[in-house]
């Protein structure tokens, strides 16, 4: 029994996109690639054997294990894998964006090509999301599945499963539970231990007590407060997230002056107490360095990160010319992360900012109606987080000037040439070594003259009895439901 707080929308993996989603979809469907536990640095196979990268990152070919079978016992072919991306990408859903740009083709009865517009050095990264499960063709298609904006399988995949992945759906019901039980066809290297695995939606509050008088076995959502003195049979798996939460000021003089002016920006940066944003967040938690989270390659060593300077921040508003400047600072009212209250959070920047000379006014509002601020780049400062879709560095080059985030930051494109051009190479460094050089040039640019401030990645902690094992967090599917109770 698995308690956590349900974001879920649907079963079909096709159009699912959402963190209870993937656990659900991550244990009824294969992916060619995956990650091995919570390590992903490295892409493993997965229903592919091998894969190849063409030296200019463009072409990507896979090889299909031979025994892989669905779970009404019919064998897994490359036309299942063709039928199963090409209808991501016709759908149009939530998922379809990792495919942007790549023609999916059958090679031959065991063999895949993907071929990118671009170089895409992070498609291997890509390929192990759940919502690129492989699908049994003719099935979803005698129930209304197609490569099409028509196809209509949505309800079928809500009832019942049709992949190859460790468990099947028992029953689904987006509001209270998720039952899934072992399917016996089976053939991949993780093997199920628990005949059935039932996920309940249920709160924080009312997790802690389930896990303590044993109603089940693992919480996915209590913060750092309420793990504290958690004892008696209870393990606690504790560690950053890889959700960064920032600071963005908007370049565009129409939205804000003060946050347009580069001194003003300076003054927030060094008016900020990481270390004390850090202590809110608790135990696990990390104060970002940059963008790109710890857990990923690319990322900023910690000692690299960002210290209060109050004397400097208010020479740099001083140095700004800006006559006691006010700002509003947008965040969503009933949004946590991990946890963690945006509200708290904006709360304590204010007071920051305050002793710097700066007066920011508190703006919040529903996520619904916030989110529109935010994405129409209509914020003086907003306070966001952003979580991998995938866990590739170049996943974070939406904060540079012209792309989806920078936008939101009224950061126009040829606003920072020199950092727009180190994007483009970054984007097509294959080389693992070279990638991570140039991400960190990256955010040490961002970090120096860039509209984003990094905050902190807040802990994460998992909740267990003591007698359930093979618990691992992994920041694309929360946890691998068919790895409980492995050794």
């Amino acid at each position: 029994m698995i308690d956590t707080s349900f974001n879920l929308k649907t079963a079909d993996p096709g159009r699912e996109f959402e963190p209870t989603g993937q656990i659900v979809v991550k244990g009824l469907y294969e992916t060619l690639l995956t990650f091995k536990g919570g390590d992903v640095t490295k892409p493993v196979p997965g229903l592919a054997s091998s894969y190849e990268q063409s030296e200019d990152g463009r072409k990507l070919t896979l090889r299909l294990r031979d025994d892989a079978k669905f779970s009404d016992g019919s064998a897994v072919t490359a036309d299942d894998v063709v039928f199963s991306l090409k209808r991501v990408i016709a759908l149009k859903g939530n998922p379809s964006f990792l495919l942007d740009g790549v023609k999916v083709t059958k090679t031959d009865a065991s063999t895949i090509t993907l071929v990118s517009e671009k170089p895409n050095p992070a498609l291997p990264f890509i390929l192990p999301n759940p919502a690129l499960g492989i699908v049994n063709a003719q099935t979803v298609k005698a129930h209304g599945g197609s490569a099409t904006a028509a196809d209509k399988a949505e309800k079928y995949f809500n009832t019942t499963s049709a992949g190859s992945g460790p468990y099947k759906l028992a029953s689904f019901n987006t509001n209270s539970q998720v039952v899934l039980t072992k399917n016996p066809k089976y053939t991949g290297p993780q093997r199920p231990t628990y005949d059935k695995v039932v996920l309940r939606n249920v709160q924080a509050p009312t997790q802690k007590l389930n896990v303590q008088r044993g109603d089940s076995q693992i919480a996915l959502d209590l913060t750092a407060d309420q793990v504290k003195g958690l004892g008696g049979g209870l393990n606690v798996d504790s560690g950053a997230s890889s959700n960064v939460i920032f600071l963005l000021l908007n370049q565009n003089t129409e939205v804000s002056s003060a946050t347009a002016n580069a001194k003003f920006v300076e003054a927030v940066r060094k008016g900020i107490d990481y270390k004390r944003l850090r202590a809110l967040a608790g135990s696990g938690s990390v104060q970002a360095a940059g963008v790109i989270p710890s857990t990923i390659l690319g990322a900023l060593p910690a000692d690299r990160a960002a210290g209060r300077d109050l004397a400097g921040a208010k020479a740099a508003l001083k140095a700004s010319g800006i006559d006691k400047p006010s700002v509003t600072l947008g965040y969503a009212s009933d949004l946590t992360v991990d946890g963690l209250s945006l509200q708290t959070l904006a709360e304590r920047v204010q007071s920051q900012l305050k002793e710097v000379g700066i007066t920011v006014t508190l703006a919040p509002a529903p996520t619904t109606t916030e989110m529109e601020k935010y994405r129409g780049g209509k914020e003086q400062m907003g306070l966001w987080y952003w979580g991998p879709d995938y866990p590739h560095s170049s996943d974070y080059l939406v904060f540079l000037p012209g792309n989806l985030v920078g936008l939101r930051a009224g950061w126009k494109a040829g606003a920072d040439p020199a950092l727009t051009d180190l994007g483009d190479k970054a984007a097509a460094a294959l080389d693992d070594d070279a990638r991570r050089k140039l991400y960190e040039r990256i955010q040490t640019r961002l970090n120096a003259s860039g509209p984003f401030i990094p905050l902190i990645q807040p802990s994460r902690n998992t909740v267990s009895v003591s007698s359930v094992t093979g618990i691992t967090y992994n920041p694309v599917w929360t946890i691998d439901v068919a790895s409980l109770g492995a050794e």
